[in-house]
């Protein structure tokens, strides 16, 4: 099936990417992860039924949709802009309309991702190159914060990640690379691929004793 049979499968509307740039230097245009790729991630990264995935710049909500689909996971999908925030609110209606056991399982926020307020659910946070370095900093230092507050075990997934995102996690935070899942195109550019980035055991103690 194509992009818009999938949509269709879904009772959802999120083919069309966002034409020209977004207003902001620090913020990338709206694109969402083709069907196909996230079926790669999937068949290799499972979500259990008590996990939360928040999805930072989630445009019109397919990630969000695709895993409540997939798993049954509850998710929320966090958007500054309010035309995409609003189709996600139009999707959210429909998908529920042919999914009864979605509601409620299904948030999303118009806010940028840096005044998102973690909660202790979430544990799961998905990327695809929606901004600039200094707010994934500053997203992941309040990934840590909550964790700090309530402790639990969290894991990022980065799609087609940039050099900045993965110096940043690397070299100055507890975050470790847990695993690397290679798409086709990854002779031609190595971002064609996720990274999980976990939050280890001791990283986790270091984090709850403000090391």
């Amino acid at each position: 099936m194509n992009e818009q049979q999938r949509d269709e499968q879904l009772n959802i509307r999120t083919a069309k990417s966002q034409a020209g740039f977004p207003d902001s230097l620090h913020h990338n245009r709206y694109e969402p992860t083709p069907y196909a790729l996230l079926d790669i991630l999937f068949r290799e990264y499972r979500l259990a039924p008590e996990d939360r995935l928040i999805d930072f710049g989630c445009g019109k909500g397919r990630l969000n949709f695709y895993v409540h689909h997939r798993f049954g996971a509850e998710s929320a999908g966090v958007e500054m802009d309010k035309t995409f925030y609003e189709e996600a609110l139009e999707n959210r209606a429909n998908y529920e309309k042919k999914h009864k056991h979605a509601k409620g399982k299904i948030d999303f926020c118009c806010c940028l991702a840096q005044d998102y307020n973690i909660q202790p659910k979430d544990n799961r946070f998905y990327f695809f190159n929606p901004f600039s370095v200094q707010i994934f900093m500053s997203t992941v230092n309040n990934i840590l914060k909550s964790v700090e507050v309530s402790p639990r075990a969290v894991e990022l997934i980065l799609f087609f990640p940039s050099e900045d995102y993965v110096d940043y996690l690397e070299h100055r935070t507890l975050f470790e690379q847990a695993a690397e899942i290679p798409l086709p195109g990854i002779e031609r550019d190595f971002r064609e691929r996720f990274l999980i980035y976990r939050l280890s055991q001791g990283g986790l103690e270091r984090a709850l004793n403000g090391v």
